[in-house]
């Protein structure tokens, strides 16, 4: 991860970044204010490193995994500059002072055994808070902040009794919403039905269906899916569930549809009362819910995936993934011999790596 530290020193150590000129020297200008301490490197779990030889697909998606997260802490930390650049200062604000943003955008339940919100609280306590959040001044209550982003990190900070570090910048309400899509599309851990819930509330709130796309970062049909399924489940059996993040936009396609029928309602309202519904995990709890509903749906069947090709670097076919309940991966012994076998052996180490990568924010 050196290179991402080199990033980040180039950032907030006065260097250029990559693929930019050397800033000119400053001016001598001494500043009006105490500078702001410097961010350190955003919050996430060290990636392990890359074993040498012949990767497994597992291994390359895992290289692509870290990529994905170094970039995404590269464009955090160049957006902090900007705002540092405006003259804005990094503050530390009293979690208590702060409310959150106008629509919530998320359905998972920290208190309910959230393992990705409880990594973070871990980190945080051990590294404190890496990346501030943006906050405006409340519109309507003196002394009071409103969350643009970074909502989790505003919860943990309260969880440990630490103040938050924050940027305050004055936002109109649609630049608060554009502010907290915007991240959320670049983080892209909101699932499809809290991206649902989200631009429903936004337009039940008043905000016009361009906003509310432009926050998204999506075109209109797939504005109208959202819309569709948000109108179709109920807001209680959607929070019951949870964020779901496996289940997909085919399959909470098809739960809307089932849900259209009252029987059906009645049906998942049992469901979600039920023991075995509270004991389970968000993607479990959606499981059991669709199988239910789909065993009493008359003349429906659950979508049915494809298989996908998995090609190695030269295009050749190496195995066929078929997603679902029960994915299966099918290989092609003919271009490469022994790779099942080979797979097999390594599975528990990239089980081990998978569950490693899955924690934090």
């Amino acid at each position: 991860m050196s290179k991402r530290k080199d990033h980040l020193k180039a950032l907030f150590g006065g260097g250029p970044l990559p693929g930019e000129a050397p800033s000119p020297a400053p001016s001598g200008r001494a500043p009006s204010t105490p500078p702001a301490p410097s961010p350190p490197a955003p919050e996430t779990r060290s990636q392990p490193a890359r074993q040498s030889g012949r990767s497994a697909s597992g291994a390359v998606k895992a290289m692509g995994l870290t990529l994905n997260s170094m970039t995404r802490e590269l464009d955090e930390a160049r957006a902090i500059k900007e705002s540092l650049t405006r003259g804005e200062r990094v503050v530390e604000i009293d979690p208590e002072l702060i409310d959150p943003s106008l629509v919530r955008d998320r359905l998972s339940h920290e208190d309910k055994g959230d393992e990705a919100f409880q990594g973070l609280v871990d980190s945080m306590r051990e590294n404190g808070q890496q990346v501030p959040v943006l906050l405006r001044p409340h519109p309507k209550a003196d002394g009071r902040y409103q969350v643009a982003y970074g909502h989790r990190r505003v919860r943990a900070a309260a969880r440990l009794g630490q103040p938050v570090k924050a940027i305050v910048r004055t936002l109109t309400d649609d630049e608060l919403v554009l502010a907290q899509g915007k991240e959320n599309t670049e983080r892209r851990n909101l699932s499809f039905i809290e991206r649902a819930f989200f631009a429903h509330a936004l337009i039940a709130h008043g905000f016009e269906r361009g906003i509310v796309q432009r926050a998204l970062s999506i075109h209109k049909a797939e504005m109208t899916r959202l819309l569709a399924v948000a109108g179709a489940v109920p807001a209680d059996i959607a929070r019951a569930i949870g964020p779901a993040p496996k289940a997909g936009r085919p399959r909470w396609l098809a739960l809307a549809e089932f849900l259209k029928r009252e029987a059906a309602v009645v049906m998942a309202q049992e469901e979600i009362r039920s023991g075995r519904f509270a004991d389970a995990g968000s993607d479990e709890r959606f499981r059991l819910l669709f199988d239910r509903l789909a065993r009493r749906a008359p003349g429906r069947k659950p979508p049915k995936s494809q298989p996908r090709a998995i090609e190695d670097g030269n295009g050749r076919v190496v195995a066929r993934l078929t997603p679902g309940e029960k994915p299966q991966l099918e290989f092609d012994e003919k271009n490469h011999p022994g790779l099942a076998d080979y797979v097999a052996r390594h599975l528990p180490e990239l089980a081990r790596r998978l569950a490693e990568e899955g924690a934090g924010e």
